[in-house]
């Protein structure tokens, strides 16, 4: 019991003197010791200027006015931190030396510059001379690496109003921030480290929060434990892993956004309008890596945008001046029906008919087609589904690769089966110098009446065809597109149907109404130009007759003008017999009915001649015997009436001189 009395009367002693000692000390000499330790520790001048004020109640500390934190000796930019104020609590033991305990850390309307130099080299690496990052010795004279690890750690920092710069020297770019809140905690140097943040990128709060594990390890440029979540209006995103300020990455990456452009504005302040089926909203998991030289490698890739569900993986380069993407990605069935304008107008006027969008009975969309991001990125992306729903056309298994190369994107359809068939070629839309669209594709056992129904409401034609096209469109939006075609190709079928009229009926009463037509075999051929496709050799064959064509379709109008010539063969004894049929009209309801003025010509061509010159003769009798002229040897009727009606002017200018 004496021993333990004496023992008590012995720390109260110390901790009289102690108090004392802190009575006696001035507060710049606080704050000079609280520059000079944190100077010792991060390898960088430490300068706090203005009024100094110490306290003693509930901690001992200093405040000051501004303060600044030198840069790397190798920048030429500001300096690494600067604020206007600085409060900072420290334990007593702080003024003897040992390890620097800051027990608070206050900074008003800090100014943070960060910068990457060409080399790779970053300014927040900290150390001192003679001592690595990870706290050893260098070696050299001093001998071998000796333990010296930079013991600061920080109860709490609270950080307000700061402003962040980033310089990447590599490609120039700066990022700059402000308007940011920061709360950290790490009151353990070889420990876990706690932060929070509040940032306003442009005006939504963006909320950042998580955990570094082994802080002292991460500051010497090792690997260490990292996790952190980003929320924000429409979203948040997740990483779970290892990291190291390098920078490298690698752990599990997760998103979950239900508003994708408001998400990004709240980011970056630009929202970015998507088609219903790419990414209205997203979720997503992966394993995320991100390498030293800015490659990130995306492996085991779950990713749902809207109702589309894809795996696969990709690598991303950020090391230059735009992105590139290397990307393979696997889906079931796509449902693409938002990249249709006609569906998206459909959806988007509440719901109805959704006739006030469709470019089958209204003419194409005028709307703009926006392809911003085409000039996102450059890359590859290789795509296999079992489906794929346009809205306007309807895929079946669908294997391409889609390269882009400054706003170029190439669809390399490898395999693409579609209504029965098979389609291969490329697809391309350019937007270096405006939108373009174009391709060469060819064509095998394509059912024409699905076909034609989805692409331009037209299901009177059925069968199995094989053709080729090329064609290139030019325009912001899909009537310009549409309206400004050209191209060629070529087209033909086996057997097929024409339903709506019997050419039977039709060549041998004339009737026109209902009925269907059976072919064994069409082809022809055919060139676009401005929107307009032409064709002049179209031949059908049928059992008892052929048929011909020639006219114009309107892919821009969505009208035909189409004059279609049936040739009725009962032996080859006996003469054929044709009626032409106009088909005219819009696509929606094209009027059909015989040309009978066509029909005359090509069945009555001899009759008509004679019926012609008889009717003449009569014509030409009629007028020598009312005017009394007669037509001499060689002289047709017309001019010798003209010689008749001169000379009776001639008589009568005669008279007036009589």
């Amino acid at each position: 019991m004496r021993f333990l009395l004496r023992l008590i009367g012995l720390l109260v002693i110390v901790a009289v003197v102690a108090v004392a000692s802190l009575l006696l000390l001035p507060g710049d000499r606080i704050a000079h010791i609280a520059a000079d330790r944190i100077s010792e520790a991060t390898g960088r001048k430490v300068n706090l200027s203005g009024q100094t004020k110490v306290t003693f109640f509930p901690v001992l500390g200093v405040s000051t006015g501004a303060v600044t934190v030198a840069n790397a000796d190798w920048s030429d930019g500001p300096p690494m931190f600067q604020a206007d104020s600085l409060k900072v609590g420290v334990t007593v033991s702080a003024l003897w030396g040992g390890d620097i305990k800051i027990t608070g850390l206050e900074a008003a309307r800090p100014q943070i510059y960060l910068e990457r130099a060409k080399d790779g080299r970053v300014n927040w690496e900290l150390g001192v001379e003679g001592v690595a990052p990870s706290g050893q010795s260098d070696g050299g004279e001093a001998g071998p690496a000796q333990s010296a690890p930079l013991a600061l750690t920080l109860d709490r920092a609270l950080i307000t109003n700061a402003s962040l710069t980033y310089k990447d020297g590599a490609s120039g770019n700066v990022f700059q921030m402000e308007k940011m809140d920061f709360d950290l905690r790490w009151p353990d140097y070889d420990g876990v480290a706690t932060f929070e943040a509040m940032l306003h990128p442009q005006g939504d709060a963006v909320e950042i929060s998580g955990n570094l594990n082994k802080v002292g390890d991460f500051i010497a440029g090792k690997i260490s434990e990292l996790d952190f979540k980003v929320s924000a209006p429409g979203g948040e995103i997740s990483f779970a892993g290892r990291a190291s300020t390098a920078p490298q990455l690698a752990g599990q990456f997760d998103a979950d956004v239900s508003d994708t452009s408001r998400f990004l504005t709240a980011l970056s302040g630009t929202g970015v309008e998507i088609p219903r089926g790419l990414g209205r909203a997203i979720s997503a998991q992966a394993g995320l890596t991100i390498t030293q030289d800015m490659r990130i490698a995306l492996r085991d890739t779950l990713l749902t945008l809207d109702n589309n569900q894809l795996t696969g993986a990709a690598d991303v380069n950020l090391g230059g001046a735009k992105p590139k993407i290397n990307m393979q990605l696997r889906a079931g069935a796509l449902d693409l029906t938002g990249l249709s304008a006609n569906n998206e107008s459909a959806s988007s006027s509440g719901g109805g008919s959704g006739e006030s969008g469709n470019p089958k009975s209204s003419g194409w969309s005028k709307e703009p087609i926006e392809v911003d991001a085409l000039g996102l990125f450059d890359g590859q992306i290789a795509l296999t589904a079992d489906s794929i729903d346009l809205g306007d056309f309807k895929l079946g298994n669908t294997r391409t690769m889609v390269a882009l190369d400054r706003s170029r994107m190439v669809f390399d359809l490898r395999e693409l089966q579609a209504y029965d068939g098979s389609i291969t070629g490329e697809f391309v839309m350019n937007n270096r110098s405006g939108l373009s669209v174009g391709g060469k594709m060819n064509v095998a056992g394509l059912n024409l009446e699905t076909f034609l129904s989805d692409a331009i409401d037209v299901s009177r034609l059925s069968g199995s065809a094989n053709g080729n096209i090329s064609f290139l469109g030019v325009g912001n939006s899909l009537y310009a597109i549409m309206n400004s075609l050209k191209g060629e190709g070529a087209l033909s079928t086996g057997r097929g149907v024409i339903s709506g009229f019997d050419l039977d009926k039709l060549m041998r009463s004339g009737n026109v109404t209902g009925g269907t037509t059976v072919f064994d075999s069409m082809s022809a051929s055919f060139t676009i130009n401005k929107g307009n496709l032409q064709n002049n050799d179209l031949l059908m064959k049928l059992p008892l007759a052929k048929a011909e064509g020639k006219g114009r379709i309107g892919l821009g109008a969505q009208d035909i003008d189409y004059l279609f010539t049936p040739i009725l063969l009962e032996g080859e004894a006996r003469k054929g017999f044709a009626i032409p049929v106009r088909i005219r009209g819009p696509w929606s309801n094209p009027r059909i009915k015989p040309d009978l003025e066509k029909a005359i010509d090509l069945n009555f061509k001899e009759e008509k001649k004679k019926i012609e010159s008889k009717a003449q003769d009569e014509v030409n009798r009629l007028l020598e015997d009312e005017l009394d002229v007669k037509a001499e040897e060689g002289e047709s009727i017309e001019d010798a009436v003209k010689k008749g009606i001169e000379k009776e002017i001639g008589k009568e200018l005669l008279k007036l001189f009589d």
